[in-house]
Formats: structure tokens, C-alpha cells, sequence
């Protein structure tokens, strides 16, 4: 049932109900939630939701699951009425009958899980959640339920709804991300458009001579292709000189990575350049591995680096995130990833301390230009805001799961460590890093006998894959290193694991690499 048949009924049913909701910015799960406590007061027990008194298309399965309320129809209404109960059972409300309650479960059931992400190609092993995330049947209806509060009046929304909606969702962000201050969070598009504002802000100050010529920029080589873009984009045309640290894979303990970023900040410093910003992926895309964040801003701030920007574009609902623990000057993570939103959204983190707080802005600039980057976010012009607004179901959703958004991180993590094991003991390869700097993806060897010799090589391999066996997984190659036997590992796959994967799903995975073996394939036969 939609909020705007939900709003009807409730007109019928609790006038001095409707009147404070009539013109309310709430979501379906917001509204039903101002109902229930008049229902509990008034019903003996609980009954599905009676449907609307005019004929309507039966709701959409995944709105039927979101609740079961008591009905009310017999308390408004002096005739015999029979009521349905969950069970198919009838109630006549003369005799008031006190039916079964539902039975009600502490936590989402495997079954409803199933029903959560029915909308998935069940034909395909998806063990990709890392490029594109996934959104649950139940936020989609709700984004849908916002997308046509706007279209049933645009006005109204924009003056009374929009900005109280996000700033909701702001101050969720807020609390999870252990932010100071709301005004600290900014709800953007993705990672990619959070890197553009911080980059913009290091060119300007580069074109405005508060930089000097050759100052430095340190990024990881395994940065975000996107990103290192930007970097070009912004920083190297405007006279910034660009450091990438370089790190080994595979990777077997942390020290690696700080040894070498020590070793790029002394090269940032040569000749009396200052290092103006350094860019940190705190989860790296490909390959993937969990950076030691902390440690490398704590070495970044004893090493008189000027600003620090950690790109956590896979980081919220995959692994800790702790603004104050971090302690950087700018952070972003998608929420659409592996926080269950809808494409596309993402927060961007500024620590309120930092000098170049008041210089960020949007790079699309609208009528909020110059009210701070949180309220610039919020309206770059006409465009569908839903997946901004959405953040309060999305927390509804996690906690239905046990341990919140803490237990699914774990199960991740734990499910694809088990199935990053399996596979490597079926091919006889090994993982690209210890289990304890992985969160919920993981790098797979192999078999050095695919022939794997170049990127192009991984993108065939991967369209092999989909087209041929239904499997989903980016696939990364590694150059050689001297001295390696012909035949080593020099691709991995990326695997995921996300609260809808099943042991199926790599298994499909493990099969499909088995027979390309058998058959004698390699890389070099495909077109």
C-alpha cells in the first residue's frame, strides 16, 4: 500500500489521525508508526491492515511484509464485519474473538532475506557486491514512497520536506560515524564527486598562489582510478606534484604499507617541498586490502602534512569507522555500497577544526552556494533527492538483523574469509593478504595455467565468466615479479560476500574455474 492510499484510509478511519498527517513529509514506516499506538489502546490483538475502502491494485509483496497492524475497522463501523486473519482464518468482531497473534521473530529470517533482494538476477552468482552494492525490496518501496510525496506536490516537498529529510539522515550519518557536530556531514552523490570537492579546494589554493609550484600530493598506487583523475584533474594541472606510494601484492602485514608510505612523504619533501595533502583509501578497490588509516594519519600528522583525505568509498557496513578514532581532516564512504541505500549516495566527512573548512563547495553550483557544504549538498537544483532521504529506513532494515550493523559486518567478514579459503585450497593458490586486513571482500589466486598476461586478459576472463557460467567477479592481474616461475599466480578475483550471498554462489565460482582447467582453456583463446 502506498502513503498516499495509506493517508486515505487513515482519513476514514482516524479523522484526528489524518489531520496532523495530511500535510506530513513522513515515510509509509513513519506514518504507520504514529498509527500503532491508537491501534494498541483500542484493538484486542492484531490483524493485517484492512485494505482501503475503494478498489485498489493489491500491494507489492515487499510492502505487504513491512508490517501487521490491528485492525480498526470494527470500532468505527456498528454492523457485523468479519476480518481476516494472517492465517486465512475469518473473525466475526460481534463475538470479539481475541485472535493469534503473528508469530514474531527476534531477527530477519533467511526467508526474508530472500524476499528482501527477490528483485536479484537468481540466474547469477553475484559475488560483486563491492562495485555496486545492493538495496533491499523494502528501501526501494520506500524511496518510492518519496520520490512521490515530491510528485504529488513539488512545492510543498522542497519548502517542508527536503532539508528536514536530509538533515534526518545527516544526523544518523553523524552518530554512526562518531562525527562532532551534524554540520560536519554532507550528503553527496558518491566517493567520486566527495574527492572532486576536496581536490577542488587544494587546486584553488595552488591557482591562488597559497601553495607553492611543486608542492606535494601523496596518493597510494592503489588509489581509485576516479580519483587518481581527479588528482590529475585538479592538482597536477594546477602546478601540484603527485607522490604514489608503492605497495607490494601480495600483501602479508601492515608494516609494508606504513614502511613505504614513510618512505613517500620523505620523498614529498625534497627540496623543501611541503606535502599539502595526503589521499588514504581506507578499504582499496583493486586490489583490495584494509588500510591502516589510523596509523598512517598519526605518521601524517608527525610528519607536518597539511590536510589528510581518506577516500572509504567501500567503508561504512564493511568495516569500523570512527571519525575521532581516524582522526583525518576529510572522509567519504558510499552509502550505497555496503550500507544498503539506494544509487547513488555517499557522506563526506570535514572535521570542523580544519583550516580549509569554510573554502569547500560543491562543484555544482546552485542557490545555497556560500551556506556551508552541508546545505550546498543538499540542493544542487531539481533532481531526485530519494536516496539522501532514505537513511532512517536503511537503519531500520539493518536492525532487524542480529548484532545490527556490527553482526553483519562480522558474518561478512568471517563468510568470505571461509569461502576466499576454499577456493584457493580447490585451485591450489593462495590469498592476496592475512585474513585480518580484509573486511567483506577478499583477493583469490588463480590458477596460473588460465594465462592471465595483461588487464584486457581480466575483462575477457570476466565476460567469459558472466556470459558463459552466470558468475559475477572482477578479476586483477599482477605483473610478474623477476625471477617468478612461468605459470604463477598473476590474476585474482575479487570476491564479496553481502547478507544475500548463499555457499552456492562460490561454489558456482570454484566449478566454473575447475572446468576451464579441465577443458584446457586459457585466456589466449578468447577473441
Amino acid at each position: 500500500m502506498s502513503s498516499l492510499l495509506l493517508r486515505k484510509w487513515t482519513s476514514q478511519c482516524y479523522p484526528e489521525v489524518f489531520k496532523a498527517l495530511i500535510f506530513s513529509c513522513l515515510s509509509l514506516s513513519e506514518i504507520l508508526g504514529r498509527i500503532r499506538p491508537i491501534h494498541s489502546t483500542l484493538s484486542h490483538g492484531d490483524f493485517l491492515l484492512p485494505p482501503p475502502p475503494s478498489p485498489s491494485p493489491s500491494p507489492s509483496p515487499s510492502l505487504q511484509t513491512l508490517t501487521h497492524l490491528p485492525s480498526m475497522a470494527s470500532h468505527h463501523h456498528h454492523h457485523p464485519q468479519e476480518d481476516p486473519e494472517p492465517n486465512g482464518a475469518t473473525i466475526n468482531n460481534n463475538h470479539h474473538h481475541i485472535p493469534k497473534k503473528p508469530k514474531l521473530t527476534p531477527f530477519i529470517s533467511d526467508s526474508e532475506i530472500c524476499s528482501e533482494f527477490a528483485h536479484h538476477d537468481l540466474g547469477t552468482a553475484r559475488i560483486n557486491n563491492g562495485s555496486f552494492g545492493c538495496c533491499p525490496g523494502s528501501i526501494i518501496a520506500a524511496q518510492r514512497d518519496w520520490q512521490l510525496q515530491y510528485l504529488k506536490q513539488p512545492d510543498h516537498f522542497y519548502f517542508n520536506c527536503l532539508r528536514t529529510g536530509i538533515l534526518r539522515s545527516r544526523t544518523i550519518i553523524k552518530d554512526l560515524i562518531n562525527a562532532e557536530h551534524v554540520d560536519e556531514v554532507s550528503l553527496v552523490d558518491n566517493a567520486t564527486t566527495a574527492a572532486a570537492i576536496i581536490l577542488q579546494q587544494i587546486g584553488w589554493a595552488f591557482a591562488e598562489g597559497r601553495f607553492q609550484k611543486g608542492d606535494a600530493v601523496v596518493m597510494l598506487h592503489y588509489a581509485y582510478g576516479a580519483v587518481k583523475k581527479s588528482i590529475e584533474a585538479y592538482v597536477s594541472r594546477a602546478g601540484g606534484y603527485v607522490i604514489e606510494v608503492q605497495l607490494p601484492f601480495p600483501l602479508s602485514s601492515n608494516d609494508e604499507i606504513v614502511n613505504e608510505f614513510r618512505k613517500a612523504l620523505e620523498r614529498g619533501k625534497r627540496n623543501g617541498r611541503r606535502v599539502r595533502l595526503a589521499v588514504i583509501d581506507h578499504i582499496t578497490s583493486m586490489p583490495c586490502v584494509v588500510i591502516p588509516v589510523k596509523e598512517l594519519v598519526k605518521i601524517c600528522r608527525e610528519e607536518a602534512v597539511d590536510q589528510v583525505f581518506v577516500d572509504a568509498a567501500h567503508a561504512i557496513g564493511c568495516t569500523d569507522v570512527d571519525m575521532k578514532e581516524i582522526g583525518a581532516d576529510f572522509y567519504t564512504s558510499n552509502l550505497h555500497k555496503w550500507f544498503f541505500c539506494p544509487p547513488s549516495v555517499a557522506f563526506l566527512y570535514c572535521r570542523k577544526l580544519a583550516s580549509t573548512h569554510s573554502d569547500l563547495h560543491h562543484p555544482v553550483v546552485s542557490h545555497e552556494y556560500g551556506n556551508g557544504l552541508a546545505i550546498e549538498s543538499g540542493w544542487i537544483g531539481t533532481r531526485d533527492y530519494s536516496a539522501q532521504l532514505v537513511v532512517p529506513s536503511v537503519m531500520e532494515f539493518i536492525d532487524r538483523f542480529e548484532g545490527g550493523i556490527e553482526g553483519i559486518k562480522k558474518r561478512n567478514h568471517d563468510a568470505v574469509v571461509e569461502m576466499g579459503e576454499m577456493l584457493v585450497n580447490a585451485w591450489g593458490t593462495n590469498l592476496g593478504c592475512p585474513p585480518d586486513m580484509c573486511a567483506s571482500m577478499i583477493m583469490v589466486g588463480l590458477p596460473g595455467c588460465l594465462g592471465i598476461s595483461s588487464d584486457l586478459d581480466c575483462l575477457k576472463l570476466r565476460t567469459h565468466l558472466r556470459e558463459s557460467f552466470r558468475v559475477e567477479v572482477p578479476i586483477y592481474y599482477r605483473a610478474p615479479k623477476d625471477g617468478e616461475e612461468i605459470g604463477s599466480v598473476s590474476g585474482y578475483a575479487r570476491i564479496s560476500h553481502q547478507v544475500y550471498n548463499t555457499v552456492d554462489d562460490y561454489y558456482r565460482f570454484r566449478d566454473a574455474i575447475n572446468q576451464l582447467v579441465h577443458d584446457g582453456f586459457t585466456c589466449a583463446l578468447l577473441p
